[in-house]
Protein backbone atom coordinates (compact mmCIF):
# COMPACT_ATOMS: atom_id res chain seq x y z
CA UNK A 1 0.00 0.00 0.00
CA UNK A 2 1.07 3.48 -0.87
CA UNK A 3 1.99 5.87 2.12
CA UNK A 4 -0.44 8.83 2.38
CA UNK A 5 2.17 11.50 1.19
CA UNK A 6 2.52 9.45 -2.41
CA UNK A 7 -1.31 10.23 -3.32
CA UNK A 8 -2.43 12.42 -5.58
CA UNK A 9 -5.18 13.12 -3.55
CA UNK A 10 -3.69 13.86 -0.29
CA UNK A 11 -1.91 16.42 -2.08
CA UNK A 12 -4.49 17.82 -3.57
CA UNK A 13 -6.15 17.98 -0.17
CA UNK A 14 -3.39 19.59 1.34
CA UNK A 15 -2.83 22.19 -0.85
CA UNK A 16 -6.76 23.19 -0.56
CA UNK A 17 -6.28 23.33 3.24
CA UNK A 18 -3.41 24.88 2.70
CA UNK A 19 -4.78 27.64 0.13
CA UNK A 20 -7.81 28.29 2.44
CA UNK A 21 -5.86 28.82 5.27
CA UNK A 22 -3.66 31.35 3.22
CA UNK A 23 -6.86 33.26 2.44
CA UNK A 24 -8.12 33.57 6.12
CA UNK A 25 -6.61 35.79 7.92
CA UNK A 26 -7.13 38.43 4.91
CA UNK A 27 -10.72 37.76 4.64
CA UNK A 28 -11.68 37.99 8.76
CA UNK A 29 -10.87 41.12 8.90
CA UNK A 30 -13.85 42.01 6.11
CA UNK A 31 -16.14 39.52 7.98
CA UNK A 32 -15.97 36.56 4.91
CA UNK A 33 -15.50 33.18 5.43
CA UNK A 34 -13.71 31.70 1.89
CA UNK A 35 -17.17 30.39 0.76
CA UNK A 36 -18.66 34.02 0.97
CA UNK A 37 -15.33 35.14 -0.50
CA UNK A 38 -16.24 33.08 -4.04
CA UNK A 39 -20.14 34.16 -3.62
CA UNK A 40 -19.47 37.88 -3.99
CA UNK A 41 -17.09 36.91 -6.34
CA UNK A 42 -19.12 35.22 -8.94
CA UNK A 43 -22.21 37.77 -8.38
CA UNK A 44 -22.53 40.42 -11.10
CA UNK A 45 -21.51 43.83 -9.80
CA UNK A 46 -25.02 45.46 -10.52
CA UNK A 47 -27.90 43.51 -11.32
CA UNK A 48 -28.67 39.66 -10.15
CA UNK A 49 -28.21 35.70 -10.85
CA UNK A 50 -30.52 32.85 -10.03
CA UNK A 51 -29.55 30.44 -7.15
CA UNK A 52 -29.25 27.67 -9.29
CA UNK A 53 -26.78 29.77 -11.77
CA UNK A 54 -24.73 30.95 -8.68
CA UNK A 55 -24.72 27.18 -7.47
CA UNK A 56 -23.55 25.93 -10.73
CA UNK A 57 -20.81 28.55 -11.03
CA UNK A 58 -19.55 27.35 -7.96
CA UNK A 59 -19.98 23.60 -7.80
CA UNK A 60 -22.28 24.07 -4.97
CA UNK A 61 -25.56 21.86 -4.19
CA UNK A 62 -28.29 23.63 -2.62
CA UNK A 63 -28.19 22.11 1.00
CA UNK A 64 -24.96 24.43 0.98
CA UNK A 65 -26.19 27.38 -1.12
CA UNK A 66 -28.94 28.18 0.87
CA UNK A 67 -27.75 28.59 4.46
CA UNK A 68 -24.46 30.63 3.09
CA UNK A 69 -26.60 33.00 1.03
CA UNK A 70 -29.27 33.42 4.32
CA UNK A 71 -25.94 34.03 6.22
CA UNK A 72 -25.10 36.57 3.81
CA UNK A 73 -28.09 38.31 3.67
CA UNK A 74 -28.39 38.50 7.37
CA UNK A 75 -24.97 40.67 6.87
CA UNK A 76 -26.33 43.06 4.49
CA UNK A 77 -24.19 41.80 1.79
CA UNK A 78 -26.86 40.13 -0.57
CA UNK A 79 -30.40 40.34 -0.88
CA UNK A 80 -33.17 37.49 -2.43
CA UNK A 81 -35.83 37.45 -3.89
CA UNK A 82 -38.52 35.82 -6.05
CA UNK A 83 -38.23 36.31 -9.98
CA UNK A 84 -41.31 38.31 -11.17
CA UNK A 85 -41.50 35.74 -14.50
CA UNK A 86 -41.33 32.42 -12.05
CA UNK A 87 -41.51 32.73 -8.41
CA UNK A 88 -39.85 29.05 -7.97
CA UNK A 89 -36.56 31.19 -9.29
CA UNK A 90 -34.88 33.01 -6.46
CA UNK A 91 -32.80 35.65 -7.82
CA UNK A 92 -29.42 36.53 -5.79
CA UNK A 93 -27.76 40.41 -6.04
CA UNK A 94 -25.28 42.45 -4.14
CA UNK A 95 -26.58 45.11 -2.04
CA UNK A 96 -24.26 48.63 -1.77
CA UNK A 97 -22.57 46.94 1.58
CA UNK A 98 -21.90 44.02 -0.43
CA UNK A 99 -20.18 45.86 -3.84
CA UNK A 100 -18.19 48.29 -1.24
CA UNK A 101 -17.19 44.92 0.15
CA UNK A 102 -16.38 43.14 -3.44
CA UNK A 103 -14.67 46.17 -4.10
CA UNK A 104 -12.15 45.13 -1.38
CA UNK A 105 -11.49 41.82 -2.72
CA UNK A 106 -8.80 42.81 -5.57
CA UNK A 107 -6.42 43.37 -2.34
CA UNK A 108 -7.05 39.85 -1.39
CA UNK A 109 -6.26 38.09 -4.30
CA UNK A 110 -3.29 40.29 -5.16
CA UNK A 111 -1.79 39.55 -1.49
CA UNK A 112 -2.92 35.72 -2.20
CA UNK A 113 -0.73 36.00 -5.94
CA UNK A 114 2.40 37.43 -3.64
CA UNK A 115 2.18 34.71 -1.05
CA UNK A 116 2.08 31.97 -3.45
CA UNK A 117 5.29 33.05 -5.23
CA UNK A 118 4.44 31.50 -8.69
CA UNK A 119 4.81 32.57 -11.52
CA UNK A 120 1.52 33.41 -13.79
CA UNK A 121 2.77 30.88 -16.43
CA UNK A 122 3.02 28.19 -13.37
CA UNK A 123 -0.27 28.93 -12.47
CA UNK A 124 -2.28 28.97 -15.39
CA UNK A 125 -0.72 25.39 -16.39
CA UNK A 126 -1.63 24.50 -12.44
CA UNK A 127 -4.98 25.48 -12.88
CA UNK A 128 -5.69 24.30 -16.35
CA UNK A 129 -4.47 20.42 -14.96
CA UNK A 130 -6.48 20.93 -12.03
CA UNK A 131 -9.67 21.45 -14.43
CA UNK A 132 -8.60 18.46 -16.57
CA UNK A 133 -8.23 16.33 -13.66
CA UNK A 134 -11.93 17.41 -11.69
CA UNK A 135 -13.60 17.34 -15.30
CA UNK A 136 -11.99 13.20 -15.41
CA UNK A 137 -12.83 12.34 -12.23
CA UNK A 138 -16.63 14.05 -12.25
CA UNK A 139 -17.25 12.31 -16.00
CA UNK A 140 -16.02 8.76 -14.32
CA UNK A 141 -18.21 9.46 -11.22
CA UNK A 142 -21.28 10.11 -13.29
CA UNK A 143 -20.52 6.71 -15.79
CA UNK A 144 -19.52 8.27 -18.47
CA UNK A 145 -15.67 7.35 -20.05
CA UNK A 146 -13.25 9.12 -21.95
Amino acid sequence: MREVEEMVCFDLYAASRAMTGLYRPLLDPLGLTYPQYLVLLSLPEEGSCTVGELAERLDLDHGTTSPLLRRMETAGLLVRRRAAHDERVVEVGLTPAGRATRARLDDVQCAVQDAVGMRAADLADLQDSLKTLTSRVRDLAEGRER
